[in-house]
């Protein structure tokens, strides 16, 4: 069979640090429109990808079919429920496409609340997956690290120039990311992101360069920030700045 490449959206967070009681954080709207859609709309017009999997808070489900509907997408094959935490979720997501994924398709799994990237950032972490199995988006860290021990102690500063942040998307051979979310649920490992799980388990992964503004919005000023350079790259297009 011919290898696929599915995005696995996580979009199951409730936003409590949002302070908004009213919606998720992920069906927050900008004009007119809620941020998972525009998250989405990165896959949707993405060659290379061919289905799309949601992981969705339970309670929202309907709410996004009708937005799917709306902004008429067609790669969405399927839509489930999210767990009480992240790794939770996602491993639904992955038990969800692992009756139609072969171990060699490639999974993109991003946050649905990420909406600053971009086509490039999607191909070079599939070209990278397909290479080496496992692809981290990093950006580099911008100030000092600092390594916080007992009491208070600072215990290390390592060199800023090695130092870096895990990003979204993290991209993976199907058969490795799914192996290792069995064993973690087996081993009871939860509230950890799919890097620092391949961490835990010694599997070797490769970095992708990530996108600048790769924000994650989680907070108020997350929004704003999102409106401001969203505003800011609509008028680079209209005006060509």
């Amino acid at each position: 069979m011919p290898q696929t490449t599915t995005a696995l959206i996580f979009a199951g967070g409730t936003g409590q640090r949002m302070n908004t009681a009213a919606k998720p954080k992920q069906f927050l709207e900008l004009y007119g429109k809620p941020i998972i859609i525009y998250t989405l709309e990165h896959f949707e017009a993405h060659p290379e990808v061919d289905n799309i999997a949601i992981v969705c808070i339970e309670g929202w489900i309907q709410e996004l079919k009708h937005q799917l509907k709306l902004h008429a997408f067609d790669k969405v094959s399927q839509i489930v429920s999210g767990g009480s935490a992240g790794c939770e979720s996602i491993y639904k997501g992955l038990h969800a496409i692992s009756g139609v994924s072969q171990d060699n398709d490639i999974v993109l799994i991003h946050d649905g609340v990420r909406p600053l990237i971009n086509a490039k950032l999607i191909s070079d972490s599939i070209a990278t997956a397909k290479e080496h199995g496992a692809s981290i988006t990093v950006e580099a860290a911008s100030e000092s690290v600092v390594r916080v021990g007992k009491g208070g102690q600072i215990a290390e500063i390592p060199p800023r120039a090695e130092m870096y942040m895990a990003k979204a998307p993290q991209t993976f051979r199907f058969g490795l990311i799914w192996e290792l979310y069995q064993r973690a649920q087996r081993d009871r490992v939860s509230n950890i992101d799919s890097a620092h799980l391949c961490s835990i388990y010694g599997v070797e992964m490769h970095s992708v360069e990530s996108t600048s503004n790769n924000i994650k919005i989680t907070a108020p000023t997350d929004y704003y920030i999102f409106r401001a350079l969203h505003e800011a790259m609509e008028n680079q297009q209209i005006i060509g700045l």
